[in-house]
């Protein structure tokens, strides 16, 4: 457990080299159980808020806004939870850190292209369904009136 806690720490576990801001810094963080405490809440919170946001989608009128708010909170709590396990400002310097920099820049670039993607389907999706549904609703009726033919002859 000990060699978990200084992985997730930032350490490797090797304490030799510590100078006094890195002991001050650990002696005034929180401690593992609180930090332990935090994410388990904020990951329950996350994923409460994210199922809330879905369900109110159905809501008539106000569900999208509901839909929008619940699970924007949603996913912003469950990012805030990893921060617990070993504070923000590491785990921002291990984000921006350059092996891991592609992988953050593509997180984001992700985020908006998928967001860009699916409005664009969604906009596509609505063109094909009424094209569809035209070409749908001759085509049932031309069979219909041919059966109809076929049986009164």
């Amino acid at each position: 457990m000990d060699k978990l806690r200084a992985v997730l720490g930032g350490r490797d576990g090797n304490n030799d080299n510590r100078n006094v801001l890195q002991a001050a810094n650990e002696a005034s963080t929180l401690g593992w159980g609180t930090r332990l405490k935090g994410f388990l809440v904020f990951v329950v919170i996350g994923v409460v808020c994210t199922i809330l946001g879905v369900c109110c989608l159905f809501i008539p009128k106000v569900g999208l806004i509901l839909f929008i708010v619940f699970y924007t909170l949603g996913n912003i709590c469950s990012l805030a939870s990893t921060m617990f396990l070993m504070g923000p400002l590491k785990q921002l310097k291990r984000m921006c850190d350059k092996t891991r920099a592609f992988a953050t820049i593509v997180m984001i670039w992700k985020i908006f292209a998928l967001t860009l993607l699916f409005v664009i389907l969604q906009v596509l999706a609505f063109a094909c369904s009424h094209t569809l549904f035209a070409l749908t609703r001759d085509a049932v009726l031309k069979f219909f009136s041919m059966m109809c033919n076929m049986c009164v002859k």
